[in-house]
């Protein structure tokens, strides 16, 4: 599979994770509490509408006017000169966020009826009490409970004055405020405070609003008033607003319709305030029950003015104060308190100040009205726009991270993680669209690098086993095991060490080579399994594959202690037994009855050179020194003397437990040292009488040899032969033997074989 299919599964992989996660609801709440609280630090305050003023109930204004601390209980005659000024001021729309559901005195609440009466613009919040009924069965069981939100309006003649009145839910539980209520469905959806502020505020295009309505669905819209000033004069703006309402959830198609007509309109191209106003007004009626708030920075950032300076209105502004514009704003009132110890109506939310003062609930309600003005809500990608956006940014970041190296991974991602930063931020700051960045930054991005990071460790550790496999097949462990670990050092891989060299040869390769000159992989597949036999031998014993010339193997044992002397020796032992069996298994191919391959062993002790031995950038691990010459000499010897195994006098130094008969001291060809040979027969354990008899008569002729007495030495090696059969070393002997009682050699000392041919 190559690099990029696999990149492409990660991408997948990855996608498809993001996907799992964001049908977990933990993860939707992470996006809210952490996702969106990044967006709005990042992006920092933003410039507030002008046409919103709080006019704030602070400690200040307590402390001027002398009042209780408690602003539900200030004299409702104070409220009617507060009324007085702003509608004097020419305020567009004021809204109470104040509970009054106490009468203070009947006079100060016809003074506050009659000036909000006089103003005919003031909308006066409500609060929703909650009761739970049981259910109970017909025998009077209990079934479940249900739960029932009623609205507690203002007093009497408040509510008879007010152009309307209306709830403004806000939990006050220790949980983050993002979100607020446009239409309070579990109070009969009814519209809430700021939706309620917004319509009064913008009833100048009421009678476009309908006629828009008209155009597309006259037969629902005929039942709503076409006059704005019916709307207002009546004080019916919460019925008109419920009926809007349910025109929008009847007709789902109905606002993009009117939208399109807004977009194309002529008219409307020329007055942009007013297209935008309308367009403010569909999404409102279009959208769901509640929306996010788009903060506009941290307490007080909406124009904010103490309820005293309201009251000095009219009377001269000092030069060092500006003066104070009500005229066509939305004006709240409320308690907005700048100090957490002050703060009695404070909120939980992203712009929560590290000293503990939150946002007041009057300044969520002037919020919420900004953004229904501005139609800047803060808007959550749909559904299928999430799942497009993780599923194929999971792809990608999979991709980069598994197809490129770490490093440029790592680049990669941190620079398509800053672009899509970059493009959420952008978009967050200038149409407050919300993309998702839990999941795909927090998730995705760690899960995928760190993934990918275990995914290459994964295949780069089995590409190591096999290049270890391929390396067994033709170096030692321990020199795997260095090159493993500092493959620089491959060249450097070398060492001198003293070692048991075993070489061997087999008989008849010849032959067998050119049965199979027609087939040479017939050949190599022979081969190979004829190869498996001794390398078994060898490696059961500790013995290491040097390397394999055509029908010739060399093996070592490194720094050979009595008991690998001991083991080396086994091996030999251990390859005729295996090899005389695998040949017997030959018998049953007819094709290869008649080949055989009996195999020589010689074996050598000294110090040699092991290493990677080439130039050129090709290079063989194998030993090299005068000991491997001469093992291979040693082997050969043993088609002269028609032995198995040969080895020298330094192999089974200490070594005991083996049946072995010297053979004498032989001088080979380019050698200036002599060699005392042995045969090893087998292991003492295993002889016979035979053997042991055989081997004490080979000895006493060996010396008779030695001693130079031809005769004698002939007689016993006959003796041999006639008594316990064909022996090479005998029949070679008895043959030298012969020849030097003809022609004695002019040598003295001890009888040395000299050999002229490798």
């Amino acid at each position: 599979m190559s690099q990029l299919s696999k990149a492409m599964i990660w991408g997948v992989i990855i996608g498809s994770c993001g996907l799992v996660v964001f049908f977990i609801p933990v993860f939707h709440e992470l996006e809210e509490t952490l996702g969106l609280d990044l967006l709005f630090t990042l992006r920092g305050s933003r410039q507030t509408p002008q046409d919103v003023i709080i006019v704030n109930l602070d400690k200040t204004s307590f402390d001027k006017l002398d009042l209780p601390r408690d602003a539900e209980k200030f004299p409702h005659s104070l409220h009617a000169k507060v009324v007085n000024k702003l509608a004097g001021e020419g305020a567009k729309v004021i809204a109470f966020d104040i509970f009054f559901n106490e009468s203070r005195s009947t006079n100060d609440d016809r003074l506050f009826a009659d000036s909000i009466r006089n103003a005919g613009n003031i909308v006066l919040v409500q609060s929703i009490k909650s009761e739970q009924l049981i259910l109970r069965n017909e025998k009077g069981l209990p079934t479940g409970e249900l739960r029932i939100e009623k609205l507690a309006p203002p007093i009497s003649p408040l509510l008879e004055s007010a152009v309307a009145a209306a709830p403004f839910p806000v939990p006050k539980v220790p949980v983050k405020i993002s979100q607020y209520w446009t239409f309070k469905t579990t109070a009969g959806d009814t519209p809430t405070l700021p939706v309620t502020v917004f319509q009064l505020f913008t009833i100048d295009y009421y009678e476009e609003f309908i006629k828009l309505l008209d155009r597309f669905i006259p037969a629902e819209s005929k039942n709503l008033p076409h006059n704005k000033d019916d709307v207002i004069d009546n004080r019916n703006i919460i019925h008109v607003m419920k009926g809007l309402r349910d025109v929008f959830e009847s007709n789902p198609n109905i606002s993009k319709n009117i939208l399109r007509e807004v977009r194309d309109s002529e008219e409307l191209s020329r007055n942009s305030h007013k297209r935008h106003i309308l367009k403010s007004m569909v999404n409102m009626y279009q959208s769901s029950s509640s929306r996010y708030l788009n903060f506009y920075g941290p307490p007080h950032s909406i124009t904010t003015v103490p309820y005293y300076k309201v009251l000095q209105l009219g009377y001269e502004i000092p030069d060092n104060q500006d003066k104070i514009d009500f005229k066509n704003k939305a004006v709240f009132i409320g308690e907005a308190e700048s100090f957490q110890p002050e703060q009695s109506d404070g909120y939980y939310t992203v712009f929560s100040q590290p000293s503990g003062t939150d946002i007041s609930g009057v300044e969520i309600a002037a919020t919420a009205f900004a953004n229904l003005l501005e139609n800047m809500h803060v808007m959550p990608l749909s559904f299928n726009k999430n799942i497009i956006i993780i599923f194929f940014w999971g792809m990608a970041v999979g991709i980069f991270c598994l197809f490129f190296s770490n490093v440029i991974a790592f680049i990669s991602v941190v620079g398509i993680t800053a672009l899509y930063s970059v493009m959420a931020m952008y978009q967050f700051t200038t149409a407050g669209i919300w993309y998702p960045l839990v999941i795909p930054l927090f998730f995705q991005v760690p899960l995928s690098f760190i993934g990918s990071i275990a995914w290459k460790y994964q295949e780069t550790s089995k590409e190591r086993q096999n290049v270890r496999m391929a390396f067994s097949y033709y170096l030692p462990d321990n020199v795997i095991d260095n090159i493993s670990k500092n493959i620089t050092d491959i060249k450097m891989s070398s060492q001198v060490s003293s070692a048991i060299i075993l070489s061997t040869d087999a008989e008849q390769y010849t032959r067998l080579s050119e049965a199979f000159k027609k087939e040479p992989d017939k050949l190599g597949s022979f081969m190979n399994k004829y190869f498996e036999v001794i390398f078994q031998s060898i490696k059961g014993r500790d013995g290491v594959i040097s390397n394999v010339v055509a029908d010739s193997v060399l093996a070592l044992w490194l720094n050979p202690d009595s008991s690998l002397r001991r083991q080396a020796s086994l091996a030999s032992l251990d390859i005729v037994r295996a090899v005389d069996q695998f040949n017997r298994s030959l018998t049953f191919d007819d094709s290869l009855k008649e080949v055989q391959l009996p195999t020589r062993i010689g074996l050598h002790y000294g110090e040699i050179y092991l290493g990677n031995i080439g130039g050129a950038g090709r290079y063989e691990w194998r030993p090299l020194g005068d000991p491997v010459n001469t093992a291979t000499r040693i082997e050969g010897l043993n088609k002269i003397l028609g032995t198995r195994i040969l080895f020298s006098d330094e192999v089974l130094n200490q070594v005991n437990g083996f049946l072995s008969r010297k053979l004498g001291t032989f001088l080979v060809k380019g050698k200036s040292e002599s060699l005392v040979l042995h045969e090893l027969i087998c292991l003492r354990e295993e002889c016979t009488q035979r053997q042991t008899d055989m081997c004490s008569i080979f000895s006493e002729a060996l010396d008779d040899f030695t001693r130079q007495s031809w005769a004698k030495a002939v007689n016993k090696f006959k003796q041999i032969i006639h008594q316990f059969g064909e022996d090479g070393p005998s029949n070679y002997y008895k043959k030298l033997s012969e020849i030097y009682r003809e022609n004695p050699p002019e040598f003295s000392g001890d009888a040395i074989v000299r050999l002229d041919n490798k």
